[in-house]
C-alpha cells in the first residue's frame, strides 16, 4: 500500500497491532454481540444493522407500545400541588423544628428556615378522591385517570445530576437515556419519522443539557433527536439552496456507495448505521414538516389544548406528542423548563410564577389525556409527568428575601403516570405531616425506571448492552431496583 495513503484514521481503524485496532476490535465486538443478543440470529442481527430502527417485539408480554414522557425541568412543589399539608399550612411561617435540619444539607437554605404552608386550596377529586391543588383544575378532570406517586425518592439534590439520573439512571453524563432503551429495544413503527423525538418549551435546556436524551454508549441511531416548532422543525435537514431534491438523492446514493466500500474493507457496523441514518434524515425532509404542522389540527382542537401552530409551547408540543403518538414514534420527550420556584424574585416565586407555570402546563396536558383517551390511543400509551426532585417544606428566603419559594428537596416528590398498564385513580405513597419526609410505600429512581421497563416488555434486570467490559442497564449494576406493582393494574 502508498505510505502516503496511510492515515492516523488509517492506522487506528485498521492497523493490526496498534492499541486503536485492539480498542477497535473489542467496541466492535462488543457492538456485534450486543445486536446478536437482541435479536437472537445472525441474520436478524444483520437487519437489525442495516434497520436499527425497525419495529422489534419485546422478549416479555407488554402493556406499553408508547411513551410520553412531559418533565417539568426546575422541579415543580408537590406541596403546592399534590401533596396537601394542612398541618404545614397551621404553622406557616413558624420556625421549622430543629430535628429535621440535624444532619441535613440544602441547595440554599441557611440556618434555621421558617415552614412555608401552601397559599392555594385543595379538594378532593373524582372518585378516587385524589387531593388536588385549586392551580390545576383541569387536571382535576382527569383524576381518575391517574396514578400518582408521592413517594418518589432520589439521591441527588442539584438539577444537573437529579435530570441525569432520573432520565439515565446515572448522576454522571454518558450513560444512555430512557428514549434510547426504548428504541434499541423495540425499534420504531414509522421508519419515515425518528423513533425518539424530542421537545423543548421555557425558554431553555433542562440543566442537563442535551446529555438527557443522548445515547450515550448505545448506538448513535438510538439518539434523541430535538425538534421545534416553526418552518424548520430539525435545524440542517432542509436541503441548501438551490439543490434540487433529486440533486440530493444523487449526491445520497453516491455516498452510500462510498460506505458500501468502506464498510466491505472495514467491517465496521457503524458504517452501515450511518448509512441508515442519511437514509432516514432524506425521509424525514418530508415526514417531519407534516409531522409537526398544526395548521392541520382543527380550531376546535388547537383551543382545546390552547396551541398555535408555529409556537414553540408546552400547549403545542402536547398536542404534537399525540400526532407524534398516533404516527408511530416510539418515545416522545417533553421538556419544559421554568419551575424551579426558589422565590429570590417575581419571576421565581410560588404566588407568581408557579400559577402562571401551572396555566401553560394544566390546560394542555389534561387535553393530551382526554385526547388519547378518546382515540384508543391512551391503552397503549405510557404517559409519565414529573420533575427531577421535590421542594423543601420551609421558605427558602435567600439573602433575606421576602418573596415565597421553595429549595431543592430529595428525599419526597410527587410524579404521576396515566395510561397504558397503569393503576388509574391510585394514590401510591405518603408523606408525614409537613411532607418532609415518606412515610408510606418509598419509591426509587431506579424502581420508577425498572416499572417502566416492564411496561415496555423488558425484564428490567436482563435487558443491558455489553460496555466497557460491564452489561450497563438503566436501573444500575445493583439487584435493589425492582418493578413496583402497586403502580400497575
Amino acid at each position: 500500500m502508498d505510505a502516503r495513503a496511510v492515515t492516523r484514521r488509517w492506522l487506528l481503524k485498521r492497523g493490526s497491532l496498534s492499541l486503536g485496532a485492539i480498542a477497535l476490535q473489542q467496541l466492535l465486538g462488543e457492538q456485534a454481540s450486543a445486536r446478536s443478543a437482541a435479536s437472537g440470529d445472525e441474520a436478524a442481527a444483520r437487519e437489525l444493522v442495516d434497520r436499527p430502527l425497525r419495529p422489534r417485539a419485546p422478549p416479555l408480554p407488554a402493556r406499553a407500545k408508547q411513551v410520553i414522557y412531559i418533565h417539568l425541568s426546575g422541579a415543580p412543589p408537590q406541596h403546592d400541588l399534590f401533596d396537601w399539608k394542612p398541618k404545614l399550612v397551621k404553622h406557616h411561617l413558624q420556625p421549622c423544628p430543629e430535628e429535621l435540619l440535624q444532619g441535613q444539607r440544602f441547595a440554599f437554605i441557611k440556618g434555621r428556615p421558617l415552614l412555608l404552608g401552601s397559599p392555594y386550596s385543595f379538594a378532593q377529586q373524582g372518585e378516587s378522591g385524589t387531593w388536588m391543588s385549586s392551580l390545576i383544575p383541569n387536571l382535576a378532570r382527569v383524576a381518575d385517570d391517574l396514578c400518582v406517586i408521592r413517594s418518589m425518592r432520589t439521591t441527588e439534590f442539584n438539577h444537573a445530576p437529579a435530570e441525569l439520573f432520573l432520565h439515565t439512571g446515572d448522576r454522571n453524563a454518558g450513560a444512555a437515556s430512557l428514549g434510547s432503551w426504548a428504541t434499541y429495544g423495540l425499534g420504531s413503527e414509522n421508519q419515515d419519522l425518528p423513533g425518539f423525538v424530542v421537545l423543548v418549551s421555557g425558554g431553555t435546556d433542562p440543566t442537563a443539557g442535551k446529555s438527557v436524551w443522548s445515547s450515550g454508549f448505545l448506538p448513535g441511531v438510538h439518539q434523541g433527536v430535538q425538534c421545534r416548532a416553526g418552518k424548520e422543525p430539525v435545524f440542517f435537514l432542509n436541503d441548501p439552496a438551490g439543490m434540487p431534491r433529486t440533486t440530493r438523492r444523487a449526491t445520497l446514493d453516491a455516498l452510500n456507495r462510498l460506505n458500501e466500500l468502506e464498510h466491505e474493507q472495514s467491517g465496521d457496523p457503524e458504517t452501515l448505521t450511518r448509512m441508515s441514518q442519511y437514509e432516514l434524515a432524506f425521509r424525514m425532509q418530508q415526514s417531519v414538516p407534516d409531522a409537526m404542522d398544526l395548521a392541520a389540527e382543527s380550531p376546535e382542537m388547537l383551543a382545546r389544548y390552547g396551541a398555535k401552530p408555529g409556537e414553540t409551547s408546552l400547549a403545542s408540543h402536547c398536542l404534537l406528542a399525540r400526532r407524534l403518538i398516533e404516527k408511530g414514534v416510539r418515545f416522545v420527550q417533553l421538556y419544559d423548563w421554568g419551575w424551579d420556584v426558589h422565590g429570590t424574585s417575581v419571576g421565581d416565586d410560588i404566588v407568581t410564577q408557579l400559577p402562571m407555570k401551572c396555566r401553560e402546563m394544566d390546560q394542555p396536558v389534561a387535553a393530551l389525556i382526554e385526547d388519547l383517551k378518546q382515540r384508543g390511543l391512551l391503552d397503549s400509551t405510557l404517559l409519565i409527568w414529573g420533575g427531577e426532585f421535590g421542594r423543601t417544606a420551609m421558605n427558602e428566603a435567600r439573602d433575606g428575601s421576602k418573596f415565597l419559594g421553595r429549595d431543592h428537596h430529595p428525599h419526597c416528590f410527587t410524579m404521576f403516570l396515566a395510561g397504558a398498564g397503569v393503576k388509574a385513580g391510585a394514590q401510591v405513597g405518603a408523606t408525614d405531616e409537613l411532607g418532609y419526609s415518606i412515610t408510606e410505600t418509598p419509591i426509587d429512581v431506579h424502581d420508577l425506571q425498572a416499572t417502566v421497563l416492564h411496561l415496555l416488555g423488558f425484564d428490567p434486570h436482563q435487558f443491558s448492552y455489553p460496555w466497557k467490559g460491564l452489561n450497563q442497564r438503566l436501573i444500575g449494576p445493583a439487584d435493589e431496583p425492582r418493578v413496583r406493582p402497586e403502580l400497575l393494574a
